[in-house]
C-alpha cells in the first residue's frame, strides 16, 4: 500500500566487516566470534580507540571525547569490539560520520553533544528512580508489590552513557564517585534469597546488575537454581545488554548448556524464564545477535524481549523505532517490549525527550507491527514506577511538568497513608518548553541550584 508515512521493507541482517578498521585488519573470524577475544580487546580509553580507528578520525574528535570524560561523563569508557563495529557500519569512519553515528552518540558521548544551557535538569539525581533507597538487602530493590530487582553485581561488558544506574555501575569518573557493593557475592546472593524466601508476595525477579553476562556462569546458575527452589517465584527475567554488545558470550557452549539446564528446571516447575536485552538502534541488530537470541530460545528460554531507551539523536523518530522493531521481530526473534524515556540523571538533557514527544512517537508507531510486538513507550516516574506515556494525570505543557498517580506503595511508603493520594511530578527537558516556560525555569535557576 503506497503513500503511507512509513514503508516497510524487510532488511537482510549483515555483520559489518570489522577489517575496515585499521586496528582489526588482521582479525580472523574465529577471533571475532570468541568471547574471550572480544573481552580482551574492549576499548577502555582514547589511546585504545585511536589504535582501532587509525588515522581516519581527526584529533578534534578525540579532544572532544577527552573533554567529556573530564567534565560530564557519568560512565567510564568500555566498548566491546562487537559494539564498536556497528558504528559507521559500511565504511571506515570519518570524523563527520562518527559524530553523526547513533551508536556512537550514546556509547562514546563527546562534550559537544551535551547541552550548554541546561546540561542537567535541576531535579536530576544520580539515583533518579530511588532504587538504592528501596534496597531490602544489598542490591535487592523491592519497588513493586510483587516484583523485585536483584542487582547481582555492578559491572557490565559495556557501559552506556545514559545508564540509569550510573551511581552504582562501572568505574568512578571525574564527575561521579560511584557507590560500591560491600558484601562478598556469596553473602549478597544469600541475603537476597533469604528475603525472597520470607516474602511470599514476591513472584517476579529481574536478575540484573550491571549485566548478568559478567557473573561467572557457575555462580549465576547456582543463584538461579536456588531461585527456582522458592515456590512463590513464578517469573525470572535475566537482564543483559550483552546479548547485543557481546553476543559471543551467550553463544559459548558452556553458557548455552547451563541455560538449557536452568530452562529445563524452570519448565518442570512451571516458571517463566525470559531474557531481557537493551537494543536502541537497528544498526545493532546483526546476524551474531540474531544467532545468540535464537540459541537462547532453542536452549529453552521462553521469551527474549527488548527494552530500549528513547534517546534524541539515536532513535527518537518513528522510522528509527519501526526499523529497529521490525529487525528485532523479523530476523532476531526478539520481542519489542518497552521503550523507556531516558531517566533524569545528570548531564542527560541532550538525550531526553518531553512527554508530549514520547506520546507522539507512540501514536506514530501504532498499526504497523503486530499488536503483541508493538512496544509500549513508558515513563519511569520517580517513586511511582513505569507508566504508559498517555497515563499522565495532568500536564503543564508550558512549564513541562507532568503529574502522575499510583496504585501501590513502594517499600519506602509501606506505612504512609497518603502515598496513593499524592500526585508525583516528572519534568520535561527545559529546552523543549515554549519561551515562557524556559523563562519561568530561568528565573528560579539560582534558587534551584543552591537547594
Amino acid at each position: 500500500m503506497s503513500g503511507q508515512p512509513y514503508s516497510y521493507q524487510r532488511r537482510v541482517l549483515v555483520e559489518p566487516d570489522w577489517t575496515r578498521f585499521p586496528g582489526w585488519r588482521h582479525v580472523t573470524r574465529a577471533e571475532w566470534e570468541s568471547a574471550q577475544w572480544q573481552r580482551a580487546h574492549c576499548v577502555k580509553n582514547i589511546s585504545q580507540l585511536r589504535d582501532v580507528l587509525g588515522d581516519t578520525v581527526d584529533d578534534k574528535f578525540y579532544e572532544d571525547l577527552a573533554a567529556d570524560q573530564r567534565e560530564r561523563a557519568t560512565m567510564s569508557m568500555l566498548v566491546p569490539p562487537q559494539m564498536l563495529n556497528t558504528m559507521c557500519p559500511t565504511a571506515p569512519p570519518t570524523t563527520e560520520a562518527l559524530y553523526a553515528d547513533p551508536i556512537r552518540r550514546y556509547m562514546l558521548p563527546v562534550l559537544s553533544d551535551r547541552r550548554t544551557d541546561w546540561p542537567s535538569h535541576p531535579y536530576a539525581s544520580r539515583d533518579s528512580l530511588h532504587e538504592h533507597d528501596m534496597w531490602v538487602a544489598e542490591g535487592l530493590t523491592h519497588r513493586y508489590p510483587t516484583k523485585v530487582l536483584a542487582e547481582l553485581l555492578s559491572t557490565c561488558p559495556q557501559y552506556c552513557g545514559h545508564c540509569t544506574r550510573m551511581d552504582l555501575v562501572g568505574n568512578s569518573t571525574p564527575t561521579v564517585d560511584k557507590l560500591r557493593l560491600t558484601l562478598k557475592p556469596v553473602d549478597r546472593y544469600a541475603a537476597m534469597l533469604d528475603y525472597l524466601r520470607t516474602h511470599p508476595e514476591v513472584r517476579d525477579v529481574v536478575v540484573s546488575g550491571g549485566d548478568v553476562a559478567n557473573v561467572p556462569w557457575k555462580h549465576l546458575e547456582n543463584f538461579l537454581l536456588q531461585l527456582l527452589d522458592i515456590d512463590n517465584i513464578r517469573d525470572i527475567r535475566l537482564a543483559t545488554k550483552a546479548l547485543m554488545g557481546l553476543p559471543q558470550h551467550w553463544l559459548q557452549p558452556a553458557v548455552v548448556e547451563g541455560i538449557a539446564r536452568v530452562a529445563d528446571v524452570a519448565m518442570r516447575r512451571g516458571v517463566n524464564l525470559a531474557v531481557h536485552t537493551h537494543i536502541n538502534h537497528v544498526q545493532s541488530v546483526t546476524p551474531l545477535v540474531a544467532r545468540a537470541a535464537r540459541t537462547l530460545r532453542q536452549a529453552g528460554v521462553g521469551d527474549v524481549r527488548n527494552q530500549g531507551v528513547l534517546l534524541r539523536g539515536v532513535n527518537a523518530t518513528p522510522d528509527d523505532l519501526l526499523d529497529l522493531c521490525f529487525a528485532l521481530q523479523d530476523d532476531a526473534g526478539i520481542l519489542p517490549y518497552y521503550f523507556y524515556m531516558c531517566d533524569m540523571i545528570p548531564h542527560a538533557e541532550h538525550w531526553r525527550l518531553a512527554v508530549w514527544e514520547a506520546q507522539e512517537l507512540q501514536h506514530a508507531i501504532m498499526g504497523y507491527l503486530p499488536g503483541f510486538a508493538t512496544p509500549r513507550i513508558v515513563c519511569d516516574v520517580p517513586l511511582v514506577g513505569k507508566r504508559w506515556v498517555h497515563m499522565v494525570n495532568e500536564y503543564d505543557r508550558v512549564r513541562g511538568i507532568t503529574y502522575w498517580t499510583k496504585n501501590y506503595r513502594t517499600s519506602l511508603e509501606k506505612d504512609d497513608p497518603l502515598a496513593l493520594e499524592r500526585r508525583y511530578p516528572y519534568y520535561d527537558p527545559i529546552h523543549t518548553l515554549p519561551p515562557e516556560g524556559q523563562e519561568w525555569w530561568q528565573t528560579r535557576r539560582g534558587a534551584l541550584v543552591s537547594a
